[in-house]
């Protein structure tokens, strides 16, 4: 398995990550992309991967802290960007439950984003709360410019926004509130996602998955818990849907094949 997005950096796996990374690799997960949200949150993964064979890196500035980037950050971004345990640019996107950045500053970082992962050819990962129409009227705009790659990061929105957003070429990532009791519209639209385009992931530390639900903090080992929901959802066996979801990652992230 792959776990498509966690943040290894947090404080919460500072004295425990060694066997953090022991459970998942116990649990079957052969890569762990981990993802920046601000500039020393970027080097901190690039660290992680530089240090852990099992890790790659994205970079950028998360929506939600880009009214604290310094006027020099972003430069310091599209340089991090060349490093070659960089396989992605992110997280980015839109986010208007909360207010922690006015939506105007969002969307011109979230345009940086998104301009830089094509000049560089790297997938883009998009983090999406309270704004399906912004999000799609910004990736439409980019699509126009030229091919977009990306993945539309912890999947909660309609499936209307899912197909357009398939529609543009970006792949689909569901975390652990796929597995929660009361998400039946999520697995619904899980279960019509194709298969080459559905990834999933942890969030690690956040959103740990049913029946693991609450335990503080998620990690990359629990991830079973949501294939094996997306599994059934789906109506094929286990092995079947990790190979498949591996496949995409390896595709989106271009990761060399596990033997």
């Amino acid at each position: 398995m792959i776990d498509t997005h966690a943040h290894l950096d947090d404080e919460q796996f500072a004295k425990i990550l060694d066997d953090v990374l022991q459970r998942a690799i116990a649990s079957g997960v052969t890569n762990i992309v981990t993802v920046g949200t601000t500039l020393a949150s970027s080097m901190q993964s690039i660290q992680l991967a530089e240090r852990f064979d099992m890790v790659v890196a994205a970079v950028g500035i998360q929506p939600n802290y880009c009214a604290q980037a310094a006027t020099t950050d972003w430069d310091a971004i599209v340089t991090l960007a060349g490093h070659d345990r960089v396989v992605a640019l992110g997280e980015t996107g839109l986010d208007r439950y909360w207010d922690f950045t006015a939506i105007d500053v969002q969307q011109d970082y979230f345009d940086r984003h998104l301009r830089l992962a094509q000049q560089m050819d790297l997938p883009v990962v998009v983090h999406m709360r309270d704004c399906e129409d912004d999000i799609i009227r910004m990736l439409q705009q980019a699509r126009r410019r030229g091919p977009l790659r990306g993945v539309m990061h912890s999947f909660t929105g309609t499936a209307a926004t899912a197909r357009c957003c398939l529609d543009m070429g970006m792949h689909i990532s569901f975390a652990g509130m796929v597995t929660y009791k009361k998400s039946h519209a999520l697995r619904d639209i899980a279960g019509e996602i194709p298969d080459n385009r559905i990834l999933i992931e942890t969030d690690a530390p956040y959103l740990s998955p049913h029946p693991r639900r609450g335990h503080r903090p998620n990690e990359p080992a629990l991830i079973t818990h949501t294939a094996a929901c997306l599994a059934e959802v789906r109506g094929i066996d286990l092995a079947t849907f990790v190979r498949q979801t591996s496949e995409n990652a390896r595709q989106l992230f271009r990761l060399p094949a596990v033997d």
